[in-house]
């Protein structure tokens, strides 16, 4: 069964990761993995004219993808995140919505060369509901790539986790882990053409990989 979301909770809980994790001095730039300078860059995504970034976060991707003349947008669920991001990177050409992000795909009609997520709105969203949203939201040929930390062994489906520590308010949320494997039958079951999913190895010993996820829309 599917997770119960609780939107306003949710937003709360974003509008304090916000709070703490939008940087005043940042610069745009695009990365896959949660490790600086590792890994593949934007080229996974083609060479789109346009991009829907779903998550957008601190908007640095979306900034830097608007820098070299994409027609670039984000969605994200936190008011204090998209004023925060409108604000700072005004003078790049992206733009940024506040939406929950399987609302924004089912009630806008525009359609994207890409659509991606970087340890955004993929990793929070149950894929049975955002997959063919997605797919619909694409250009034929369009692409959707994102990434996340890979699946804890064993431990699959919807996955519930405390933000902020365990002691005080309950601010919590779904992640969804699967094998590569799994996420490639859900896209091609989605209506993607073909998908590819694979664990990328950190760049020290022992540290936590990366998932990255490619489908090409038919």
């Amino acid at each position: 069964m599917p997770a119960q979301h609780d939107i306003a909770a949710e937003t709360e809980l974003w509008d304090t990761f916000a709070a703490s994790a939008f940087k005043d001095d940042a610069e745009p730039g695009f990365g896959w993995t949660q490790y600086a300078g590792h890994g593949p860059g934007p080229e996974l995504l083609g060479d789109p004219r346009s991009v829907l970034e779903i998550g957008c976060g601190t908007g640095r991707a979306l900034a830097h993808l608007a820098e070299r003349g994409t027609t670039a947008r984000g969605v994200d669920l936190s008011p204090v995140m998209v004023k925060k991001t409108t604000t700072k990177w005004a003078g790049t050409g992206a733009e940024f919505v506040c939406s929950e992000v399987l609302e924004y795909l089912s009630e806008h009609e525009d359609a994207y060369d890409a659509v991606y997520s970087i340890f955004g709105a993929a990793w929070f969203t149950d894929p049975s509901r955002l997959f063919p949203l997605v797919r619909r939201r694409l250009h034929p040929g369009g692409v959707f790539v994102f990434s996340q930390p890979p699946a804890i062994p064993g431990a699959y489906g919807p996955q519930g986790m405390y933000k902020g520590g365990f002691a005080g308010k309950a601010m919590f949320t779904y992640r969804y882990s699967y094998r590569p494997a799994v996420w490639e039958r859900l896209l091609t079951r989605a209506g993607f053409a073909t998908a590819d999913a694979q664990i990328l190895d950190a760049p020290h010993p022992d540290h936590i990989g990366t998932l990255l996820v490619r489908a090409v829309a038919p």
